[in-house]
């Protein structure tokens, strides 16, 4: 064989194995990417999965920065609970409450006539307070919403009624029906005296929206499991499985008794 013809096929194995070094370099270079877009995807799921958990069970505080105006008659810490009952009765039952919340309904359900009964007798106090925890898990703003337009009611002295109103007609939990404040004008009309003027513009204006906020934000930092939480003379009785409508009657007209 010649030294030419040897010399070419030295030059041509020497390319081949250049082109090799380059494929696999390119190869390393295609893995590299792969890999990095990969992290990326993980990265971005994980920022998207962190910015859900960190806004879940938060209220929308939109158009909640304006003055705290509290409810006529609302009074405790920070003037946060709408009382019902007379003051001076040896029980007090304080409950929290979400007007979205499908549990508070039927807590309301089971209870409402027993707690009325005894509130009517003098015998029980109820502290109401307001919480929005739907608004933040479901999105929305019906229960911050509803809150204020009980809060309203309260200023026209017809909270009990338009509380029990809007559990008799609170809409599926998903449905975000008590955001339009028509709605909740509409309800209003079923209690007696409620649609006015006065309650129209309170309602429109989310005159109590701060307020309902600072409740909410007292619920948040409570240390509460959810809502309802009830709690009958310092125990929470909401937890009680045993607890009925009879068996609180009961317990309360024995501290009437007392």
């Amino acid at each position: 064989m010649s030294e030419k013809n040897r010399e070419g096929k030295r030059t041509a194995r020497e390319r081949l194995a250049v082109e090799r070094e380059k494929q696999k370099a390119a190869e390393r270079r295609r893995r590299t990417l792969i890999v990095s877009a990969s992290v990326l995807c993980v990265l971005g799921l994980a920022a998207v999965i962190g910015i859900v958990a960190a806004n879940s069970g938060k209220d929308d505080g939109s158009d909640s920065a304006g003055p705290v105006v509290a409810p006529s008659g609302a009074n405790g810490d920070d003037q946060l609970a709408i009382p019902v009952g007379k003051a001076e009765a040896k029980s007090t039952l304080t409950v929290w409450e979400d007007f979205r919340c499908p549990a508070c309904k039927s807590f309301e359900d089971a209870y409402r006539s027993t707690i009325h009964e005894l509130t009517g007798a003098g015998q029980l106090k109820v502290d109401y307070h307001l919480a929005t925890i739907i608004d933040g898990n479901m999105g929305g703003t019906g229960s911050r919403n509803a809150a204020n337009a009980a809060a309203c009611a309260q200023d026209a002295g017809k909270f009990t009624a338009y509380h029990d109103v809007l559990y008799e007609n609170q809409p599926a939990e998903t449905d975000d029906a008590y955001a339009k404040n028509d709605k909740l004008i509409e309800l209003a009309k079923k209690v007696d005296g409620l649609d006015t003027t006065t309650f129209r513009t309170c309602v429109e204006k989310g005159t109590h929206n701060s307020w309902v906020a600072k409740s909410a934000a007292a619920f948040r930092n409570g240390g509460f499991s959810g809502t309802p939480t009830v709690i009958l003379n310092g125990k929470n009785i909401y937890q009680d499985q045993t607890m009925t409508p009879a068996k609180l009657k009961q317990q309360v007209q024995e501290a009437a008794k007392g």
